[in-house]
Order: structure tokens, then sequence, then C-alpha cells
């Protein structure tokens, strides 16, 4: 069977970086959740360096449980996820990346940094027009992110040594797969060029220089979010 077609996207003019799960229970071996992730973060460094020099927009996700009827057949399946709670340290960012003022921290319970979340709205009124995404783990929470992504109609990159996994083989045939149906797998050099050569932008997230019609948005976002919910 041969490969599907496929076309070469890239990115728009105002990007959005969505670093996945980089907290310290999957970044700190010593956790049940976590591994060697320091390439990972490094990489992931380099995104934020470049992304903040444009003062483009940046999101972060985290993990967090704060009831027993939160995700609970995800923790049935894999207990050590009940490690992530509300005020522990493995549910903090790790302190390498850390998030400056303006930069949202999304908490989610599943894979997907999208699913039950307002990432979306928040996308929305930042003026995002493709997203690139890093983090962990390539094979679950970073897949499914950008595979999302692309199911919202952004164009997705996923800057390969800005992601990592626990298991080599499912790391590479999780890019393979997503390369050949979803998003664009770049080298990180490749994406870290791509964003220096574009514009600096107008301001950073929601919530930190969003303009009036923009907070506009995003209090209707977030209306929506919280009705669909209830």
């Amino acid at each position: 069977m041969t490969d599907l077609q496929r076309k070469f996207l890239g990115l728009g003019q105002r990007p959005a970086l969505i670093l996945v799960d980089v907290i310290n229970g999957f970044t700190n071996p010593a956790c049940p959740l976590g591994s060697e992730s320091d390439s990972v973060v490094s990489a992931c460094r380099r995104l934020l360096d470049v992304f903040r020099s444009k003062r483009l927009p940046v999101f972060f996700t985290t993990v967090v449980y704060r009831n027993d009827s939160q995700a609970r057949v995800f923790r049935q399946r894999i207990p050590a996820l009940n490690v992530l709670e509300p005020d522990s340290e493995w549910v903090k960012i790790d302190p390498r990346l850390a998030p400056v003022d303006g930069e949202t921290i999304i908490e989610k319970q599943w894979a997907s940094g999208f699913f039950k979340t307002d990432l979306q709205q928040r996308l929305e009124a930042a003026g995002a027009d493709s997203i690139v995404v890093g983090g962990l783990t390539t094979s679950g929470c970073v897949r499914a992110t950008a595979v999302d992504g692309l199911q919202n109609d952004y164009r997705v990159v996923v800057a390969r040594e800005a992601t990592g996994d626990r298991n080599l083989a499912a790391h590479e045939s999780n890019l393979f797969d997503l390369q050949a149906k979803y998003v664009d797998v770049l080298a990180l050099r490749d994406v870290v060029e791509n964003i220096a050569r574009l514009p600096t932008g107008s301001g950073g997230n929601p919530g930190a220089e969003l303009g009036v019609s923009s907070l506009f948005a995003l209090s209707i976002s977030l209306f929506s979010y919280v009705a669909n919910r209830i």
C-alpha cells in the first residue's frame, strides 16, 4: 500500500507555542511517571526563547486531578496518574521552562490539551493561526494535542527534538504517523529559523496585553465553553 499524498503546510503568520506537560512529574525520573528528559527540556527552551523574542502566544499544559471523579477510567488504567494532585510538586512546570507573566497554563485531565479545556477559545482570542507543539510524551499527550489542533483547523508543526517518550520505538513510530497524516514534523532548527523570520508580534497571551475586542471575544468564548459543560 502506498503512502497518502500530502502537502506541506508549515506555519502561518501568528503561530502559538503549546508546550505539553513539561511538568516535574514527567521530566523528573524520581516520579513514577517521569523519565530522563533533559534534551527535550533544552529543545523546548529554545522554542520558548524564540517565541518570546517575537512576542507570540505561549501556552503550557499540566495534568491535575482535583477529585476522584475526574478521568476515573484513565486513572484506573494508569494508577501512577494519581500522584498528580493539586498541591504536588509533580504538577508544576519544570523550573527550567517556568512561565512568565502573560503565559497561560492549561489544566487538563486527559491526553489532549484541547479536551474539556478552554485552549481553543484562548488560541482564538490570541489570534493564533497555527501552532507549534512540543513536550511530553510523544505517543500520548503530544500526539493527542497535535491531532486535536488539526481537528480545530490549525496548521500544526511538531518540533522533533522538543518531544520525547519513555519508549524510543513509540516516539519514532508516532512521529512517523503524525507526519504521514496530520501535521508537519520538523527539525527543531528549522522551526526556530521559521519563527525567527516572522515579524515581531504586538502582544502576548490573553490576559496580558489584549485589546478590548480580543478580551470581549475571549469572554464570549469562555462563556460558551462553561455553558457547554454545565
